[in-house]
């Protein structure tokens, strides 16, 4: 019998496990932090989304100090690179 808290245990490791899934793929710098600072970092991304004619637009902060980091984990895990960015 499956039950509800059985379903919530699944959720959070498989939660986890992406998480730091997504830490090793930025590099040595964050593969060893805690699932917090991976979640402040890389999760918690301060960027405005626009919408421009049908398309999405993410505007970064220019001067992020985790912008390599990200940059090489959208790279790594969707194997095309980041977007480009938005003229304003």
């Amino acid at each position: 019998m499956f039950t509800a808290n059985a379903a919530w245990l699944v959720l959070a490791v498989m939660a986890f496990n992406l998480t730091r899934a997504a830490a090793t793929l930025t590099g040595p710098t964050l593969a060893r932090a805690t699932t917090a600072t991976i979640r402040r970092k890389l999760i918690a991304v301060p960027a405005r989304l626009a919408n421009s004619a049908r398309r999405i637009a993410l505007h970064l902060p220019t001067a992020w100090p985790w912008e390599t980091a990200w940059t090489h984990l959208f790279t790594s895990a969707l194997g095309c690179g980041p977007p480009t960015p938005a003229t304003t």
